[in-house]
């Protein structure tokens, strides 16, 4: 006889959630994607979630998904409507597809090719590739249908530290790594793939990028930011001037453009969540956060509204106003 579910908990979702929030990311209709790891212990445990009301995020028993992973997580994207991919500390690329009315993760497949920590994944455009960067120096192309690695780059030196694959052209990607160096990779170029991309003039201090976000609808526009806790958007192609601004004063861990490209925020280990305009003028600044702020996403559809996740376990909601400037946020 089937136990009837009385608390209607999702099948397999873990009883608690970790502490520290890793990555966050929406899908198309609003769904909010979390992935969570313990960061101590014996071993390094973390967990998948999915919120179908990104409001009650982080509570466990109001999640419409979760499960449980071996290992700690570091990254996770969705792929499709109902397919997520995860990075883990184990050196493991992970696939899950949602089941039974989206209320059970399955595991499809899980392939440890990097020998250190996966620090980074991003989804090709097309759902059928994803491009994942490692402490192992090695950036690696999957191919999701065939469980496989097609490619693997090591043109970089020390540990990579964010790989963004372009939203227009399915061939093309940028890395950032610990290396200090910022590459262009187009793999329709087997004998030269990667060129450097000079982010900023020979008279700024230089550090490592730390991550990366290409501009949604100018091909050639991609916004970095740093240890520095500097955020620059560059013009690959030299059409428009490059723009460098001190936003924080410690390393930025993420950056993203709203869907309509009007405005770009950015995360940090200072604890803050910045909202600027196109021009790097600053209309939001949020300091509730009391640990390092780790990502951030944007509402679909909705250029005002962004979420950011932290290692203090918030999961703050946050609305900037149009026409002042004014913000309202909450958590």
């Amino acid at each position: 006889m089937t136990k009837e579910n009385q608390w209607n908990i999702p099948p397999n979702a873990p009883a608690s959630m970790e502490k520290h929030l890793c990555s966050a990311q929406y899908r198309a209709d609003g769904t909010l994607l979390l992935g969570a790891s313990s960061l101590s212990g014996r071993s390094w445990q973390g967990s998948v979630w999915i919120y179908s009301d990104p409001s009650k995020a982080p509570y466990e028993d109001l999640c419409k998904a979760g499960v449980q992973t071996e290992t700690g997580v570091t990254d996770v994207k969705w792929v499709s409507e109902k397919r997520i991919v995860v990075t883990s500390d184990s050196g493991a690329l992970e696939l899950w597809e949602l089941a039974e009315d989206e209320r059970l993760l399955v595991n499809q497949f899980t392939k440890h090719d990097h020998d250190h920590v996966v620090t980074t994944v991003s989804p090709v455009t097309g759902a059928s590739h994803a491009v994942t960067g490692s402490m192992d120096c090695r950036i690696k192309v999957w191919d999701l249908s065939q469980e496989t690695v097609v490619m693997t780059y090591g043109a970089h030196t020390q540990p990579i530290n964010c790989v963004a694959c372009s939203p227009m052209e399915e061939s093309l990607f940028v890395s950032c790594g610990q290396d200090g160096r910022v590459l262009m990779w187009d793999r329709r170029k087997p004998n030269k793939p990667a060129s450097r991309i000079d982010v900023l003039d020979v008279k700024s201090p230089m550090c490592a990028p730390t991550t990366a976000a290409w501009h949604p609808h100018h091909r050639s526009t991609i916004a970095f930011g740093d240890e520095l806790g500097r955020v620059t958007v560059k013009d690959f192609l030299g059409i428009m001037s490059t723009q460098v601004e001190n936003v924080h004063n410690r390393r930025i861990n993420g950056i993203a453009f709203s869907t309509d490209s009007s405005l770009l925020a950015s995360v940090s280990d200072d604890c803050s969540v910045v909202v600027m305009k196109s021009d790097l003028q600053e209309v939001l600044r949020d300091r509730r956060h009391q640990d390092f702020v780790k990502d951030v996403c944007w509402l679909h559809g909705d250029s005002n509204t962004l979420t950011t996740v932290g290692w203090d376990h918030l999961v703050l909601h946050h609305t900037v106003g149009t026409a002042t400037g004014t913000s309202k946020s909450s958590s």
